[in-house]
């Protein structure tokens, strides 16, 4: 499954290993968006959880089926 993970904030991109290896992509709204594939919801439990653990403030999760070579907004 394909995973859009939206944070306050920007975080540091060495994190990346930390959070599955999604990839991080500071926006310019000083938001953080997670993305990519994850392999079963208990590795989306893992960075979820991941994320509380660091005192990150999750403002949205969005999950779809998605292609390797897709884009992130292109993920409805």
């Amino acid at each position: 499954m394909y995973y859009r993970i939206r944070i306050k904030d920007h975080i540091d991109p060495s994190w990346q290993t930390w959070l599955a290896h999604l990839e991080i992509v500071h926006e310019s709204e000083g938001t953080t968006l997670l993305i990519g594939h994850l392999a079963d919801q208990a590795a989306l439990y893992g960075v979820l959880l991941t994320i509380r653990r660091l005192g990150l403030s999750l403002l949205s999760l969005e999950a779809g089926e998605a292609s390797a070579h897709e884009k992130p907004q292109e993920l409805s």
